[in-house]
């Protein structure tokens, strides 16, 4: 490896430390509270060390909230694989709540932490990477409406009912808002309650 490629493998790798150790501070104690010094302390090194990597909190905020969005794009492409539109649209509920669980930190900095959204101030008037997100299921419930299994004439309101509601439970489960039932019973009322809104949601677009 040349002293270039090694440089620049290292920038990545102080980059990385430095947006995961972020990331678990921004979850632990909010962003308000976090202080570029609190990041430096975290991964030891000094807060100088940092700027050279980062102008500020809060493009190092969206950093994270960017790398989110890449891996929960990653876990939906192979949904489209799937010819069935309905059984796609199923298998995207399933994956975006399967990120979630296994992903409880990303998931706070994506869509429950509300400073991302002030980072984009400095960058574009609309939130891109929800955008593209919103836009993958919409995609999917055209599709659904194409093969006549929803009759509906907004999709981008069928999304966002669909959104609403599994974004709904998920969050009530990662937030803990589900410790009155037994841990025993909270997995299975979040997977029955989703096969519920399926069957229901196939029956009342119809």
């Amino acid at each position: 490896m040349g002293i270039i490629e090694r440089k620049e493998r290292e920038r990545e790798e102080m980059r990385r430390l430095i947006v995961e150790g972020a990331r678990h501070l921004f979850v632990a104690n909010g962003y308000e509270k976090v202080s570029i010094r609190n990041i430096a302390e975290a991964i030891e090194y000094s807060p100088a060390t940092i700027y050279l990597y980062f102008k500020d909190k809060n493009e190092i905020l969206y950093a994270v909230h960017s790398q989110a969005f890449g891996k929960m794009m990653e876990e939906f492409r192979p949904i489209f694989t799937i010819d069935d539109p309905f059984e796609r649209l199923v298998e995207m509920g399933r994956r975006y709540m399967l990120f979630a669980v296994e992903n409880p930190e990303l998931f706070d900095i994506m869509f429950i932490v509300t400073a991302p959204m002030e980072t984009l101030e400095c960058r574009e008037d609309i939130w891109s990477e929800g955008r593209i997100a919103f836009n993958m299921l919409v995609q999917v419930v055209q599709d659904c409406i194409k093969a006549g299994i929803f009759k509906v004439e907004d999709a981008e309101v069928a999304a966002m009912m669909i959104w609403s509601n599994i974004h709904g439970h998920t969050a009530l489960f990662l937030r803990k808002r589900m410790m009155m039932f037994p841990e025993e019973r909270r997995q299975v009322l979040m997977t029955e309650a989703f096969t519920l809104f399926c069957d229901t949601m196939k029956k009342g677009l119809n």
